[in-house]
């Protein structure tokens, strides 16, 4: 039962951010949901097929969790539960860092900062991280094969969104200023020296 709680927990502390934060910009008159728009050819593709994964693997997630599927051993579900808190953790704080720069998705009109302050210091993508733990501590937690498959699938999208759109789009915009951030901080977790 207390796995269940967390996990509800969590979830409820992750995608209230993700719809408060969405709501709170669009009352600022900015687009946050930018997956998909305005796209074409493979980022189009890659997007939307990110944005799929990601409705898939939460509702898998859901079912999961309220049907109690998988009986891992106590060892495994303890460090699900620690992964999903952290990754909401993380998540949280990435999206408060980012402040009115953050989207879900990039934007080749809207101007934002590169932010390289707070939790992005030890982290190029901590929000995409946030959503990786989030979901690999539900499989831990409440593990079947269609929860498997289906993160396994949201974690290669996430993976792909990042090193084929994300990381192209911050070096066209921002030029030798993402450069040398990007050969600071790793990206997922990380220092360089």
């Amino acid at each position: 039962m207390e796995f269940k709680l967390i996990s509800i927990a969590s979830f409820i502390a992750f995608y209230g951010c993700y719809f408060v934060k969405m709501f709170l910009q669009k009352r600022q008159g900015i687009r946050t949901d930018q997956i998909g728009k305005d796209k074409t050819g493979f980022i189009l593709f890659v997007e939307v097929t990110m944005k799929i994964a990601a409705i898939l693997v939460f509702i898998a997630g859901l079912i999961s969790i309220f049907f109690e599927t998988g009986h891992s051993p106590a060892a495994v579900r303890i460090l699900g539960a620690i992964l999903s808190v952290a990754g909401t953790v993380i998540f949280i704080t990435a999206v408060w860092t980012m402040r009115d720069s953050w989207r879900a998705g990039v934007s080749k009109t809207d101007k934002t900062r590169l932010v390289t302050d707070g939790i992005y210091q030890i982290s190029r993508n901590p929000a995409f991280l946030g959503f990786d733990l989030l979901y690999i501590g539900t499989l831990l937690m409440f593990f079947n094969w269609i929860l498997c498959f289906l993160t396994v699938f949201a974690v290669i999208m996430y993976h792909l969104q990042i090193v084929n759109v994300e990381e192209d789009f911050l070096l066209v915009t921002f030029g030798n200023e993402y450069l040398q951030y990007k050969k600071k901080v790793c990206r997922y977790i990380g220092r360089r020296k």
